[in-house]
């Protein structure tokens, strides 16, 4: 299942309507649609293309374990705030915590969902 948000103009009408959710070291935009579609938002701040490459990784990875757990009607845009390592963990659990504070998780056992 490709749910990759690719258009330009989906990433504007989050950016623009959307609502926000912040952490640390995440911030997460979303809005309600018909299917589920996520999107990374890595700016040039972060550095070069390897390392800017290297952190859409982290994120894709982190989602993908949750992608199981998501209720299927929205879509998302991950920004990284500015920090001098990106751990795959604390990125996951970021996350995590991110996604549980907008209540986007399916109603499953939350003992299944932290064992991830």
């Amino acid at each position: 299942m490709d749910c990759r948000l690719k258009k330009q103009k989906d990433f504007d009408l989050i950016f623009k309507k959307g609502r926000r959710l912040y952490s640390s070291r995440l911030t997460l935009c979303y809005i309600s649609a018909d299917s589920l579609k996520v999107g990374y938002a890595v700016g040039k701040k972060h550095g070069g293309s390897v390392k800017r490459n290297r952190i859409k990784r982290i994120l894709r990875e982190s989602f993908r374990s949750f992608m199981p757990f998501i209720r299927q009607n929205f879509f998302f845009v991950f920004i990284p705030k500015l920090k001098d390592e990106y751990d795959f963990n604390a990125i996951k659990e970021e996350m995590r915590f991110l996604l549980k504070k907008g209540g986007f998780f399916k109603e499953t056992d939350n003992a299944e969902i932290s064992e991830r």
